[in-house]
């Protein structure tokens, strides 16, 4: 009897407790902790900006000759980042200043203060990833 009573109670607690909706703006830092980027609302999309640098460069390997000089402190480099499919994951582009280089991105929230960052080319075969946590 008291065993089903503690699950009852459990059960009712679950489901008194409102579900928080998955929300990755604010800022984060890269596990380097060599940048930290902000994530925004974009329309209907969210973006990111990098908003520091601890050592902060220019654009040297953009395709573009004429963007090479500008700063990558203000950068925007998550492009269009809309809700995948999967839960707390969003889909869009990711542009990577390290090789001036465009790609299939994802940022998944893995808790409250951590997300994934994955780059991906070849249809998704081909990834790589990055831990970020959230910073101020």
């Amino acid at each position: 009897m008291k065993t089903s009573f503690i699950a009852a109670l459990a059960v009712a607690a679950l489901v008194a407790t409102p579900a928080l909706a998955a929300d990755p703006t604010g800022v984060w830092m890269r596990a380097s902790g060599s940048s930290k980027i902000r994530i925004d609302k974009c329309g209907a999309a969210l973006c990111g900006t990098v908003v520091w640098e601890q050592s902060p460069r220019k654009d040297i390997y953009n395709p573009d000759a004429s963007k090479r000089d500008r700063p990558v402190t203000g950068l925007r480099i998550l492009l269009g980042m809309k809700p995948s499919g999967t839960p707390d994951q969003w889909k869009g582009e990711v542009y990577n200043a390290e090789d001036g280089k465009t790609y299939t991105g994802y940022i998944t929230l893995q808790g409250a203060n951590s997300l994934k960052l994955q780059g991906c080319v070849l249809g998704g075969l081909i990834c790589k990833s990055d831990s970020w946590s959230r910073s101020s």
